[in-house]
């Protein structure tokens, strides 16, 4: 390997490790703000409001104080689960692709994949699936395709 190949393998992984951790840390704060919503007046989650759920805060309270405790929980759990995703995430591109270790790359690439390919399809079905909802998801994992695809080249150059 040259001496620039060197420095653009090094720069590759530093850059899009980087790009990649960043979006563990957007994931992270996207579960905040699902945390934080549980307790406030909103109780929906964000970009979902009465015309998606088709029922207040109130109105399910009312319905069945079983049920709303029922969605509160629920959104208390997925919002740990975003969480300890998005810390995964960020470890491991931080701490691990920046340095070159392939099965690091693999497994910061695999945990908002498996995540994301449970999760986004359920939205569709039920028109779930609004910019305000999932914006912000989208946002972070753009930026996390644009690092993991910066690279991904340097780990392929090593291996050859």
């Amino acid at each position: 390997m040259t001496t620039s190949t060197r420095l653009s393998t090094e720069r590759a992984l530093h850059v899009g490790g980087s790009l990649m951790a960043l979006a563990g840390v957007a994931f992270i704060g996207y579960a905040v703000i699902f945390f934080v919503r549980n307790f406030s007046g909103a109780f929906l989650e964000l970009g979902i409001g009465q015309a998606e759920a088709g029922a207040t805060r109130e109105q399910v309270e009312a319905f069945s104080p079983e049920l709303y405790e029922y969605i509160s929980h629920l959104h208390l759990a997925v919002a740990g689960f975003i969480a300890a995703a998005g810390l995964a995430t960020a470890a491991l591109s931080w701490y691990g692709v920046r340095r070159g270790l392939p099965w690091a790359y693999a497994t910061a690439v695999a945990t908002p994949v498996l995540g994301l390919a449970v999760a986004l399809p359920a939205h569709y079905p039920y028109d779930l699936d609004t910019l305000g909802h999932l914006g912000l998801v989208y946002l972070a994992t753009a930026v996390f395709v644009v690092g993991a695809g910066i690279a991904l080249p340097a780990f392929l150059r090593t291996r050859s």
